[in-house]
């Protein structure tokens, strides 16, 4: 470790994604001992001071603040890990650039478009290393997936579907905004299950099978009105707790995409399946480990699903960790996108997904929101199909 050289950190925000990516900061020594830089938790920020304080106890950063543009002007920090609310992402990002940090931030880029353009703009000023952390690309069942359509097993795409379904906001007690609830307020979020849950569905899907085209949607707001947290008053909900909504991608496939929060019994429901001209392929968040697949070319007799355990040496990332049989969870793919950062420090080349492979998914949700307001089609603007 002595030898590497080190990466400094500043993170902002003491939530639950700082804790994911924190973790990650810690492992990567581990488990990917041939990266050149190590990280160095060298200060967290978050507004409150008790609870930034407990934070850097816990997970062993150097020091704290709480005003986040104190991090970073500091000189002792080389990259700034965005792990706040959205509405403060764009501000912070472009900031950092500035300041020739490397920015690392959680999604969706931005609440919008008009948001988004000046941070992948500022990055690329900067000239500065970046990334945004879509962790599900970097599940190795989803990433073996990405190998097996590029590698032409399935032969012409025709169809892709995803789903995110969770149930925590059906209670109409439940408040709006705040540290734990700023997911239900627009102003901090942008919107709901779009932003938040589809906008992972549609990266990992233009990731796997390229840009998407235009989209036809709709939405619905269940509950209509909530008490604001920082008002105490009854005010209207301006986020999406449901979306639907189909499209056509630049290969000729069609999507079928869903994201809610009102599926009871449903925590963290995230799928996709993909069928081709040859072959199929489908995977499970709750089965993370497998992916399935039915190949048309097997025998006739033998011919059919079937369940492919993703724990291999051979198989995506699975040579870091144990034997075959065994599996890994959630945190593990946070490890793998800081460790894929740290390894693009050596290579020089970007670590996907990019601000710019990001800002096409946010013009997909933009778009997905404006085709549910209108009741229309509407053009995603998305031309590239790498990312």
């Amino acid at each position: 470790m002595k030898d590497k050289k080190e990466l400094r950190i500043a993170l902002i925000g003491s939530g639950l994604m700082a804790r994911t990516h924190t973790n990650a900061y810690k492992r990567i020594g581990d488990f990917f001992p041939e990266l050149t830089h190590r990280p160095v938790l060298k200060v967290v920020c978050a507004r409150t001071p008790d609870k930034v304080r407990d934070f850097a106890d816990q997970w062993g950063y150097e020091s704290v603040e709480t005003d986040w543009k104190a991090v970073v002007s500091r000189d002792d920090v080389d990259a700034v890990d965005i792990c706040a609310p959205n509405n403060i992402h764009a501000e912070i990002a472009i900031a950092a650039a500035k300041a020739g940090k490397m920015v690392l931030c959680e999604k969706p880029l931005a609440r919008t478009v008009a948001e988004a353009q000046p941070m992948v703009d500022a990055v690329t000023q900067a000239g500065v290393a970046n990334t945004v952390w879509y962790n599900y690309r970097r599940v190795p069942a989803v990433t073996l997936a990405k190998l097996l359509v590029d590698s032409g097993k399935l032969g012409k795409i025709f169809h892709y579907r995803a789903n995110f379904l969770q149930d925590w906001t059906i209670n109409p007690e439940l408040p709006q905004g705040g540290d734990a609830l700023w997911r239900l307020d627009a102003e901090a979020a942008g919107s709901g299950v779009t932003g938040d849950l589809l906008a992972h569905c549609i990266d990992t899907a233009m990731w796997i099978n390229g840009g998407i085209k235009d989209v036809s949607a709709v939405t619905e707001t269940f509950i209509k009105e909530r008490v604001h947290t920082s008002t105490g008053k009854v005010q209207k909900v301006g986020i999406d707790d449901a979306c639907i909504f189909h499209c056509h991608f630049n290969n000729g496939s069609l999507g079928v995409f869903e994201a809610t929060r009102y599926a009871r019994g449903h925590k963290a429901l995230n799928t996709l399946e993909i069928n081709g001209e040859h072959a199929s392929l489908r995977w499970n968040l709750h089965d993370m480990n497998y992916l399935e697949m039915y190949d048309h070319n097997d025998d006739a007799q033998v011919r059919g699903w079937r369940s492919i355990l993703i724990t291999d040496s051979d198989q995506p990332y699975m040579k870091r960790w144990w034997i075959p049989g065994t599996s890994i969870g959630y945190e593990h793919t946070f490890i793998h996108h800081a460790a894929d950062f740290f390894e693009s420090l050596k290579t020089g080349e970007p670590c996907h997904p990019t601000f710019k492979d990001a800002l096409e998914t946010q013009k997909v949700c933009e778009a997905v929101l404006a085709s549910a307001a209108s009741k229309s089609w509407k053009d995603t603007g998305v031309t590239a199909d790498t990312f």
